[in-house]
Parts: structure tokens; C-alpha cells; sequence
């Protein structure tokens, strides 16, 4: 029985899609669009079951010619990516209709629901306050390379779901007409509208990027805050406070150097100006937005006297504010005061990093600074929004006008003058090479590469206080470059203050020298102390080791015992709260050693980090380096959070937010705001809940299973020839030369698989329908720890018990479902030449049979995904109009074969990029790239 919202969808859908095929017709032809539906209902015919309905695919399109194919793909691309806007609408319907059918109680994965949970498990005011005051959770964006759709494409679908929520109104006839005529217009613009850009987007246009997703989180946050106020006020009256904003932001975009050439110092110096000018004109857009609304004038409301003694004492401190003042009248003593905030937020926006100067001006001790009228620091801010908010709460009426006030406080804690913490990444192996030429220059040491790793490691602390002379002239370009970037991260934490900092990540950490080498980088570019002011000058940026690889993770407590050995580290992080950051890499891992064995080793690698942490009295934050697609640690933020060790997690984390995934979670403000508020749901939930592990019995059965399915990958990866059939049966060599990222698609430019991102990887697999990151091996494993006695009722208990295990195997189920054997056989016999070749997409179809046939002896349901029927049915909507662009990318891949790589004909060209369009096309019909 179909329910109102599925109607609604139905409908929407139908009507989107109308309007396309009027623009088909009308753009490309009568005959084009006949094409298209005819391939269309031979897609429905081969879902229902018709023997030769795919055939019939194959033959119709072995025979279009390259501007049929444009045509085609364009218009199944196109209507995917109205599904998913009509989709995307459909749940923001049914989220509002839960709410109210629900109101007053709490909606469900909501704060309020979590402080009420809370309070219902026990929690004291006391408890409660201690764990605000511990929660942290900051989401990071990154650029990597995997958001396939331009940002013209973007703006059209937001305009279209701006036009539809107009459509939705109680509009009139001719509103009604206007509407619809708009929305042609923008599928015509979308139609015509290249989705492919000609070449790689620069990091400065990442960095853009990124930007373009702040505005939604500047209004949501407050939005979050407010609420999660309200919820505490509920249940605890007023005797537990928000002391700070709890969630925040952090980016890569512009610091990530790992194996990108393009991300210099420079690079890195433009990114930190961008974000701290995005910042302050934020908040000088708040500031005229007061301005305009609190006209109050002291005619009509007597304020407190330290509103006007805090205005005249402004203006005899600095005179040039008289001549700004003296525009507004003299009474309307709010307005007056908000312009003097408004002056100082743009003399703090004139603060250079090039020379740390104010529009020229030498810059000299934070003391002189102020005198020019800067703010030193965000909470100087706060101080003088305090005053402001101060003299309104005492008007009439003043509890409802404050509102406006406070929000603009929630902005200021929550992105201060920096918008987002910028990170910066590098690969240990470059920072390996660095410190080997300043040994041999500085004649430290002759053959620092032959030093094993305990000599090495002496060696640098050794040097670590001594005065090393570093002649830029006799280094060369990669080291120097490596220098400017730490004399760089000095200056930004002088100038710019350390909440413009994020960490340093390095990339393949294997050993303690590899985060020794950045501490004795950054203290080898400090200046002169005698020449610094202020608290900075014993500051470091948190140095954060990353573990990739399975052996990485399994020797990541021994490589923190290294770190925490050294005096001169540990004194480190007691200047840091005795904190340590340590990230973990979900992609690599995964490509490393498999789904299963990947998620285990990670979960055990942090149970086993805190331990030795704890040994020496020190804390941890993970930092979760989770990608958007199944295969490398994606899935639903709130499952991953609550599935986190128990005793692993006090509050404080770090997840990366990937590619697609920003577009998908914060383009369109209600599904940000449901995105945000399950991300702090589930953060107050893990904190709040005892610290129960798992049972001994269930962490012996994973390590067997981890185990076997490791080898179980492995032996499908290091099969003889597994390289060439990953190469000729998916699109990689399209997917490499997609400009839709700055970072070349290899570390270190070579051609194993080692040297392939894990992105490019997921891809890949991700396009041909066959999704074997995220659940190869895992099958194997579990049928055959099964067949011993009592292990199948052991697994089902951990299904249904253990957090960790149930959202393992309900991520993998996802990937399963999203598997489409018939699909993947096409592109298999690409390979199909070979005998060898053959033998390996049977043992993928196998194991794929077997996983299929785990996961469901597990969850107890006839098929995958019974038990999310919606999402079930939007798949099986979506396969219909997928299923063409796989089969057309198999043709193309099929004609590429009679072109080499550096054939540069039309023919060969066109092919190429019909190839990229169809890339394209699935990624809005799976919803996921790499």
C-alpha cells in the first residue's frame, strides 16, 4: 500500500521527469528521445524479467553512434540526478512530518532525545555537566578527489529544489505557471551545461569549494546549540551549561600535501587568508544584520549606563571611530555600539601573514596591535557582544530580542576567526628524505638512510636542542619547501592565533622517528624567542601519527610507546593537556587487508592505543579517517560512532567528511541539520553509556575471522594477473584521468596497486557493480567458522549484541545490495580473453554469494535489505535507469580497446570522454564515487 509521501515522491518524480523528456525533445530531437525511452523500457523489461530485453540493450547500444550516446547518457544521467533531488526532498518531508506527529516528544537520534535518554539512564547534573565539558567532536573536510559533479551542476539541482519547495506553496494560477516555466528553464541550462570540466579544478578552487558549504553550517550550528540548550534546560533546569560549542570544523583542503605536488607553502599561506577572511566576513555580515534590527533608541528604553561609558571609552581610545559614529543618531546607542564592533572586525580583517602587518604597518606586541583597534583573539570579541548582550537582556522584552545576540555568540565559539582548524598532511617518507639532506648538509651525519631505527630516533633528540645552521643554497627545492612550510605554520600561530591550526598529519607512520623528524622540524624553523612576545613561543601544533596499513595498526601501541619514551615528547604533550592525536586510516587499510580484517584490526588497534596511553597518564583523540563510500569506512556517522570500542571513546573525536559526502550531507540546510544533530546524538550517547567491552568469547571469534578473511582477500589481490583484470575489467584508467580533483590519482607514480590510492580503488569497483571493498572475504570467513559447533549462535548473539559487529555487517549488507553480478559480468568479460583472468571474476562471484548468504543467516531476512525496506525500493527504482550506463560504459570500454593511451584522434578523444560521462552518470545513480 503506498502511503501519502511515497505518492508524493511517485508523483514528483513523474513530473521531473516529464519536463525532461519535454527538454529532450525540444534540445535534441524527437528521434533522440525515442531512443532513450526505447533503451529505457528495456531496462524495466529486463528488471521483470524478459530473456532477451538485455540483449536487445546490447545490440541497440552497440549500434548508436557517438552523438546517440551523448544523448542517451545524458539523459539517464540527468534523470538521476532528479531522483535523487526528488529523493532528498522526500526525506526532509518525512522528517517534518515525524516531528510534528510526534511534538512535544523528542524525535528519534536527536539531542533532546539523548539528554533525555541520559537522564532516564541515571545521569546527575554533575555527571551530565562533566560530559558536556568533555565533548568534542569536529568533522573534517577534505578534497579528495571524489566529488565527480561540477559546481554548475550543483547550483542548477539547488535552484530546481528551491523552485519545487515555491511549487509546494499555495501558489496562484499565474505563480503556479511562472514557477514551472523556471524549472524548464534550469533542466534546459543543466542540459547544455558541460558535466565534465575540461581540466583539474586548482587547489585554491577546492578550497572554494569547500567554502561554498560554510554558509549552511553558520546558520545550522546555532540552530544545534539553541537546542541542545533547551533539552539541558528541560531536564536539569538550569544547573548544567554549554561552556563551549561541543562541534566544530576542521579542513584539509589547501594543507594536504600527501603526494601533491600542488599544495605548497604558498598555497597553504593563501588557503589560512581565505578562511580567516571568510570567518571575519561572516561575522561583519552578522554584524550589519544587527545592526539593522536593533534600532532600539534610548528615547524609548533607558539601557545601563556601561552601554554608553563603553562607547565613549572606544572612541577616546581610538578617535578615528568619532567621525563613523557620528552618522548614527546619538540615542540609538545599540547601532552605535555595533559599529564600533563593525570597525574592529574590519581592522582585524586587515591583518597581513605576509609580514604580519595591518595595511602596511609594522606589526609590533599584541599590546600595540589592540591600539589599532584589532581583536586579538575571537573571545575579545565575545567580550564586547557581552556588552551588547548585557544591555539588551535588562530592556522590555528583552528575553525574545537577546536570541539574536546569543546566536551570533554560538558563531563566534564555534568558528572564531578561522572557520575551520586547517590541517596539514604529509607522507612520512617525505619527511624521511628531508631530514637525511639536513644531516648530510649540516654534517650531522654522513649516511643518515643506513641508521636503523633506534639510532636514528637518538640522533634526532639528540640534535633537537642544538643550534643547526640551514643554508637554503645548499638544499634542495623539496627541503627548502618543507622549511618554508613549518616557518610558515610559526607565523600563522603568531599572527593569526593556534585555533587557526589544526595538526600535522603524517601520512604511513611507522616508527616514532617519523613524528620525532616533525617536532624537530617545527623547532628548527622557530624565531628567535628573543625577538617573540606573547605565551606562543614554546607552542607546537598537535602532531598527529596516521595508521594505514594493517601492519601499521598492529604496531601502533609499540610506535606510541616509542613516542611516549622520548622526555623531550612527552614534556610536549604536557604542554598540550597531556592529549595525544592519533588518526586512523579506514581506505588504505581496507584496500591493505580486506573489509573484515580491516574493521577489526582498527577497532582492536584503539582499544590497544588507550591502554598504552593510559600507562602513561596520557588521553586520546581519534581522528577517523572514514571516506564517504562503503569500502573505506563510510556508512552512516551516527552507527560508526556508536559502534566505537567501549573505554575508547571520552568524548573527544575527529572524523574526515569526503568528497560527495559534503555535497549530499550539507547542500540543502533540514538535511545538514538532521545530518549534525545524529552526529551529536550518537557523540552523547557513546559518552554517556557504561563502558561494557565485549565478551572474551566474541573478541577471540573475530580475530579468527579477521584472520580468514584476510587470507582470503589476499589470495584473490596476489593472484597472479589480478592487476591486469582490475585494469581491463573496471574503468580505472577513466577514473585516473577524471579532472575532478586537484591530487594525482598515485602517491609515488608507479603502477602496482600499492601505489594506487584507495580512492581510485573503491571507485572503480564502485562503477562495474561490484562493490568487493566492502565485503570480499567476509563470506568465506563466516560460513566457515559456522560450521563448528556453536559458532553460529556465537555470531548471531554478536550480531545482535555488539554494536561493533552489527554495524559491520549492516554496512557490508548495504555493499550487497548495491552488487549487481549480472551488471559486473559484462565488464568481466572484458578480460575474458584470458583463461587466467576468468578465474578470478569466479572467485568474485563466489565469494559474493557466500557473503550474500552470511549476512543473511545472520540478520534472519529472505533478502538483503529487507529490514530497510525504503532503502531496498530506492535501489530497485534506481537500477532501471543505472543499468543502461553501465552497459554503455562496457561498450565504450570495448571500443577503447582499438585505440592506444596516447592516441590523441577525434575518435579516440570522444570515446574518452564518453567514457568520463558515463562515470559521471553513475555516481549520481549509486550515490557514491570512491
Amino acid at each position: 500500500m503506498i502511503n501519502k509521501h511515497e505518492d508524493k515522491l511517485r508523483n514528483e518524480i513523474s513530473f521531473l521527469g516529464t519536463m525532461l523528456g519535454e527538454t529532450v525533445r525540444r534540445i535534441a530531437g524527437g528521434a533522440a528521445l525515442e531512443k532513450l525511452e526505447n533503451l529505457r523500457r528495456l531496462s524495466w523489461n529486463r528488471r521483470t524479467g524478459s530473456s532477451d530485453a538485455e540483449q536487445q540493450m546490447r545490440d541497440q547500444i552497440a549500434s548508436f553512434d557517438h552523438d546517440t550516446l551523448r544523448v542517451v547518457i545524458r539523459g539517464f544521467s540527468v534523470f538521476l540526478d532528479l531522483l535523487n533531488l526528488a529523493e532528498d526532498r522526500q526525506r526532509v518531508r518525512v522528517l517534518r512530518e515525524r516531528s510534528r506527529e510526534i511534538y512535544p516528544e523528542a524525535r528519534a537520534e536527536s539531542v533532546w532525545q539523548a539528554i533525555l535518554q541520559l537522564k532516564s539512564l541515571g545521569k546527575s547534573s554533575e555527571d551530565m555537566q562533566s560530559l558536556l565539558d568533555h565533548l568534542q567532536v569536529e568533522l573534517v573536510f577534505t578534497a579528495h578527489p571524489t566529488e565527480a559533479k561540477r559546481r554548475s551542476v550543483r547550483h542548477k539541482l539547488r535552484r530546481m529544489r528551491e523552485l519545487l519547495s515555491e511549487h509546494d506553496q499555495d501558489q496562484l494560477p499565474t505563480e503556479r505557471t511562472r514557477t514551472e516555466r523556471q524549472l524548464r528553464s534550469e533542466i534546459a541550462k543543466l542540459w547544455q551545461t558541460d558535466f565534465i570540466r575540461p581540466w583539474r579544478p586548482s587547489v585554491m578552487q577546492e578550497v572554494g569549494r569547500g567554502l561554498s558549504f560554510k554558509p549552511v553550517l553558520w546558520d545550522e550550528i546555532p540552530k544545534l546549540l539553541q537546542e541542545l540548550r533547551k533539552a539541558l534546560s528541560f531536564s536539569y533546569d538550569d544547573t548544567v551549561k554549554l561552556t563551549h560549542p561541543c562541534l566544530t570544523f576542521g579542513s584539509w583542503i589547501g594543507g594536504d600535501r600527501d603526494g601533491h605536488p600542488g599544495v605548497t607553502s604558498d598555497v597553504t599561506q593563501q588557503t589560512f587568508t581565505w578562511l580567516r577572511h571568510a570567518a571575519i566576513d561572516f561575522h561583519l555580515a552578522t554584524c550589519q544584520d544587527l545592526f539593522d534590527s536593533l534600532s532600539l533608541s534610548q528615547r524609548q528604553v533607558k539601557f545601563s549606563p556601561s552601554l554608553l561609558n563603553a562607547i565613549d571609552n572606544a572612541c577616546e581610545r581610538w578617535p578615528h571611530l568619532k567621525q563613523t559614529l557620528a552618522e548614527i543618531p546619538p540615542d540609538e546607542l545599540c547601532r552605535r555600539w555595533i559599529a564600533v564592533i563593525h570597525w574592529r572586525l574590519n581592522q582585524t580583517k586587515a591583518i597581513s601573514l605576509e609580514d604580519g602587518s595591518i595595511r602596511g604597518s609594522i606589526r609590533g606586541s599584541n599590546s600595540e596591535l589592540a591600539e589599532n583597534g584589532t581583536y586579538n583573539r575571537p573571545a575579545d570579541l565575545s567580550l564586547d557582544l557581552d556588552i551588547l548582550l548585557d544591555a539588551i537582556s535588562h530592556c522590555p522584552s528583552g528575553i525574545f530580542i537577546a536570541d539574536e545576540v546569543r546566536t551570533w555568540h554560538d558563531r563566534i565559539e564555534a568558528f572564531g576567526f578561522h572557520l575551520a582548524k586547517l590541517d596539514v598532511r604529509q607522507d612520512s617518507r617525505q619527511y624521511f628524505e628531508v631530514m637525511n639532506e639536513i644531516f648530510r648538509a649540516s654534517g650531522i651525519c654522513e649516511e643518515p638512510e643506513k641508521l636503523n631505527e633506534n639510532d636514528r630516533l637518538n640522533l634526532i633528540v639528540a640534535t633537537l636542542g642544538q643550534n643547526v645552521e640551514l643554508k637554503s643554497n645548499e638544499l634542495t627545492d623539496n627541503t627548502v619547501e618543507s622549511l618554508n612550510l613549518f616557518t610558515l605554520l610559526h607565523r600563522v600561530v603568531k599572527t593569526f592565533g593556534k585555533d587557526a591550526v589544526g595538526g600535522h598529519v603524517i601520512s604511513m607512520t611507522r616508527c616514532p622517528s617519523d613524528v620525532l623528524t616533525v617536532l624537530w622540524l617545527w623547532r628548527h624553523t622557530a624565531p628567535d624567542p628573543a625577538e617573540e612576545d606573547g605565551d606562543d613561543t614554546e607552542y607546537c601544533l598537535p602532531i598527529v601519527p596516521l595508521f594505514e596499513t594493517i601492519d601499521d595498526l598492529q604496531n601502533a601501541s609499540d610506535i606510541l610507546s616509542g613516542m611516549f619514551g622520548v622526555t623531550a615528547y612527552r614534556d610536549l604533550l604536557r604542554q598540550q593537556s597531556d592529549r595525544q592525536m592519533v588518526m586512523l586510516g579506514y581506505s588504505d587499510s581496507t584496500k591493505d587487508g580486506g573489509y573484515l580484517s580491516a574493521c577489526w584490526s582498527l577497532q582492536r588497534a584503539q582499544v590497544q592505543l588507550v591502554a598504552r596511553a593510559k600507562q602513561d597518564g596520557v588521553g586520546l583523540t581519534f581522528f577517523h579517517g572514514r571516506g564517504g563510500s562503503l569500502g573505506r569506512g563510510g556508512g552512516p556517522t551516527a552507527r560508526s560512532i556508536l559502534s566505537l570500542p567501549a573505554g575508547t571513546f571520552d568524548g573527544a573525536l575527529r572524523l574526515t567528511e569526503q568528497g560527495e559526502v559534503l555535497a549530499d550531507r550539507y547542500d540543502d540546510e533540514a538535511i545538514a541539520h538532521r545530518h549534525l544533530e545524529q552526529v551529536l546524538w550518537s557523540a552523547l550517547m557513546a559518552t554517556g553509556r557504561q563502558a561494557h567491552g565485549e565478551q572474551k568469547q566474541w573478541s577471540e571469534t573475530m580475530n579468527r575471522l579477521a584472520e580468514m578473511s584476510y587470507n582470503q582477500y589476499r589470495k584473490l589481490v596476489e593472484r597472479p594477473g589480478f592487476v591486469d583484470f582490475f585494469r581491463r575489467a573496471t574503468p580505472i584508467s577513466g577514473i585516473e584521468q577524471l579532472p575532478i580533483g586537484s591530487r594525482p590519482s598515485r602517491r609515488r607514480g608507479g603502477n602496482s596497486l600499492s601505489d594506487l590510492r584507495a580512492i581510485p580503488w573503491v571507485f572503480s569497483w564502485t562503477q562495474c557493480r561490484l562493490l568487493i571493498p566492502a565485503w570480499y572475504g567476509l563470506g568465506s570467513a563466516i560460513l566457515e567458522l559456522s560450521r563448528e559447533d556453536g559458532c553460529h549462535e556465537t555470531l548471531q548473539a554478536m550480531y545482535h549484541e555488539w554494536p561493533f559487529f552489527r554495524a559491520t555487517i549492516d554496512n557490508a549488507e548495504l555493499a550487497l545490495a548495491k552488487t549487481d553480478l549480472g551488471i559486473a559480468k559484462h565488464y568481466a568479460e572484458l578480460a575474458s580473453d584470458d583463461e587466467s583472468l576468468e578465474k578470478i571474476s569466479t572467485m568474485i562471484y563466489d565469494e559474493f554469494n557466500r557473503a550474500s548468504e552470511a549476512v543473511l543467516s545472520l540478520s534472519g531476512n529472505k533478502e538483503l535489505l529487507d529490514g530497510v525496506p525504503w532503502l531496498k525500493e530506492s535501489i530497485r527504482v534506481r537500477n532501471r535507469y543505472i543499468d543502461p550506463l553501465n552497459l554503455i560504459q562496457v561498450e565504450l570500454l570495448r571500443r577503447s580497446k582499438e585505440f592506444s593511451e596516447d592516441d590523441t584522434s577525434e575518435d579516440a578523444e570522444e570515446i574518452r570522454h564518453l567514457t568520463r560521462l558515463t562515470i559521471n552518470g553513475l555516481v549520481s545513480g549509486m550515490r557514491t564515487s570512491g
